[in-house]
């Protein structure tokens, strides 16, 4: 029994041994380690504030640890971290966000915060784009302004294990095809920040699929043999690589046109 449920539960989260590469991603961990080993050796400042929004139950370990990947390779110290670790909604978590990029780089505009980039791991990236959407609370009418997110792994769409452990409202905002999401797809019309959407391919706990908004393709990449596909991808270094070059104003590995995701791992 408890060999069936591994073999059942490994697919959520282990990279299968033999993925397919991404043209439009073209970049091994090596030549990332090495990219990232040079950048830093050669920092460049970043074009604006990093803010760091880090995950669901991620007790402030990713964000911290983005930090100090990009302070290496820009030298710059205008990086803020915020943890969503204990937030009990989605208007907790975009408070959250707000809040920090007051703090740090306050301003007086009403409407919305100083304009910042946003790298966000898992929950994070999608706490960042509801913080940057226009308020439906009347005496909350702030917004985070962005001009860039870096989603890594982010519930764009939902969250595959949503679906089956959705215990409170917060849980149930993140099924796909969700009222709040379906919401705040609905503002991303209006959105004028530049959005990237990484994944590692093989991602049960959010699916490959919804690690983008809607029409959006994700950035993807093949998971490492036996490496954790959701976890993987918040320290993968072709995703932190490719994230680096953009910071630093320089041409990035990934290019256009995006190649959509290998049919296997389309679920919808």
């Amino acid at each position: 029994m408890i060999c069936r449920f591994i073999l059942l539960f490994l697919p959520l989260v282990v990279g299968c041994a033999v993925q397919p590469n991404n043209p439009s991603f073209p970049l091994d961990t090596a030549q990332a380690q090495r990219a990232l080993a040079i950048m830093s050796e050669h920092p460049r400042p970043l074009a604006r504030p990093l803010i760091v929004v880090g995950g669901f139950w991620d007790f402030h370990i990713t964000a911290p640890l983005y930090k100090w990947h990009f302070q290496r390779i820009t030298g710059d110290d205008r990086i803020v971290t915020v943890s969503v670790a204990f937030c009990d909604s989605f208007d907790a978590c975009r408070q959250k966000v707000i809040d920090a990029v007051d703090k740090a780089f306050p301003n007086e505009d009403p409407n919305f915060t100083t304009e910042v980039d946003v790298v966000g791991a898992s929950l994070g990236g999608l706490a960042a784009r509801y913080a940057a959407a226009p308020s439906s609370d009347p005496a909350r009418p702030r917004r985070l302004r962005m001009a860039r997110l870096f989603s890594v792994a982010s519930p764009h769409t939902g969250a595959t294990l949503a679906v089956t452990f959705a215990f409170t409202q917060f849980h149930r905002d993140m099924i796909p095809g969700s009222p709040f999401l379906e919401s705040l797809a609905r503002s991303d019309a209006h959105a004028t920040y530049q959005h990237f959407p990484y994944v590692l391919l093989g991602d049960g706990i959010v699916g490959d699929e919804n690690a983008a908004p809607p029409n959006q393709i994700p950035l993807w990449l093949p998971t490492p043999a036996f490496e954790l596909s959701h976890v993987g991808a918040m320290t993968d270094p072709r995703i932190l690589a490719d994230i680096a070059k953009r910071l630093r104003g320089e041409r990035p590995f990934s290019h256009l046109p995006l190649t959509p995701l290998p049919e296997p791992y389309m679920t919808n």
